[in-house]
Order: structure tokens, then sequence, then C-alpha cells
């Protein structure tokens, strides 16, 4: 098993993605922390675990605030017993647009997109620097490489993200703690919707979705599936010489 015996928080991880990681990660042979705000979905995450034969640590907690996200990442460690592997994968969309923005909105975005990811990593790498080492996973997205005309604000957050990978990466090679990015192309989740179409508007979300599949080469979405396996590659010793990568997997749609 490509993760056996390693001790994973997963953030966000009662839905679309990060609950895909949360059961292959689990297959895999890794013990598995799961925190996300939705507490009824890490229940039924839970309780769904249990039925394929895995006890999983869950956690809620409100990353969008700096006790919410350091604290939770301190008890997971805690009840997992050391840290191998963080997936700070929780993000939200945020304001569409910068005429008459919502500041409020535009700071709450910031701080699940981008400072809940700098206070889990700055509370992970003490944990893995006494396991030898580690892998830190953050998503960004593809909108984190290119801009994006419908996202603009959420592209300059998850620009950020990537920046914050290609430093990190740097700093603490030397304690042997990895730090890469993933960067998903739209992929078929909860969310998805909220991209497709910012007035909620099902027959826009349609169009775009629309276009948003035949500009990718291999003419389909992502799946929540797909991005749980690279993020497995990034999180297992197959990966053990990748620091500082923004990995887009996204179909060929940054290719072009």
């Amino acid at each position: 098993m490509r993760l056996a015996n390693k001790l994973t928080v997963i953030t966000a991880a009662a839905s679309g993605m990060g609950k895909a990681a949360v059961e292959l990660f689990s297959k895999e042979g890794a013990r598995v922390a799961a925190i996300d705000l939705n507490e009824e979905g890490l229940a039924s995450l839970k309780a769904e675990m249990k039925e394929k034969g895995f006890d999983i640590i869950t956690i809620a907690a409100d990353l969008s605030t700096e006790s919410g996200a350091r604290d939770s990442l301190n008890a997971a460690v805690k009840a997992l017993g050391g840290l191998d592997v963080l997936w700070a994968h929780a993000g939200i969309p945020g304001p569409a647009g910068i005429e008459q923005v919502d500041m409020a909105a535009f700071r709450k975005s910031l701080a699940v997109n981008v400072e809940a990811a700098v206070i889990g990593a700055g509370e992970a790498v003490g944990h893995m620097r006494k396991r030898g080492g580690g892998s830190i996973i953050f998503t960004s997205s593809v909108s984190g490489l290119v801009g994006s005309m419908w996202s603009p604000l959420y592209s300059a957050a998850k620009f950020a993200v990537v920046g914050l990978t290609k430093s990190l990466c740097q700093t603490y090679a030397p304690d042997n703690v990895r730090v890469n990015a993933i960067c998903p192309g739209l992929t078929e989740t909860p969310m998805a919707f909220e991209f497709t179409s910012r007035k909620g508007d099902p027959e826009e979300a349609a169009r775009n979705k629309e276009m948003m599949v035949n500009s990718v080469p291999l003419k389909r979405l992502g799946r929540p599936e797909d991005m749980a396996q690279a993020a497995l590659w990034l999180a297992s010793d197959d990966s053990a010489y990748v620091t500082g990568v923004a990995l887009p997997v996204d179909g060929g749609f940054t290719a072009k």
C-alpha cells in the first residue's frame, strides 16, 4: 500500500475531492483525520467509511477563522499521534468581480483559500519535522496558473497559493518536508455550479459547463477521483523527489 501507516490530515473532506481522497488514502493504508465545516457531512462520511472497514477521525471546524484553522489541525495531529501528510484542500469561490465588491466576503475567501493554508502548513511542519519529514499538499486551481475572467479574485487567491508552494518548498527542503500544489480544472463537485453561474441560473450554468468541456482537450470535466489520485501520488513516496510543483490536473486545459 502506497500510504501504509502514514498519518494524514485532509481538510474540506466531507464532500467532493476531499471525500474521494479520504476513501482512497484509507484504502492505501493511511490513518486519516478529516476536517470540515459540515458536521452532518462528516458524520455521514464517518459512517460510510466505517461500513467499508475504516475508522477515520472527524473534526468539525470553521477554517475561515484563525483559531479554527490552527486548533483543528493540532487536534487532528493529537488524535493521530503525529503527522506525515497534510492536504490543505479547503477553498471557496468568494465574490465574482471587483466592482462594488463585498469586501467582507472577499476577506473570508482569502481566509479560507490562503490564510487557512498558511496556518495549516505552519502548524504541520513542526509535527512533520519530528517524524523526519512529510508532504504538504495545497489545493490551488487552474485559475492559479492562468487568469479567470469569471472569478478574478478567486484567481488572485489561488496564484498566492502557488507562490506559497514554490517558496515553502525551498524553506523546508532541509527538513525533508515536500510542498506541492494540485491545480484542478473545473471538477464535478458541489462547488462547480457556483463557478459556472455566479447568478445561480441553471441555464447559464449548463451553457458555461458545455463551453468548459469544449475547451478541455480530453473533452470532459474533472472527477473528484482524478484529484484524489493526484494527491495520493504527491502524498506517497512515489513522488519523493518532487517538491515545489503546481500540478495541473485539468485534462490539458492549461496546455493550450
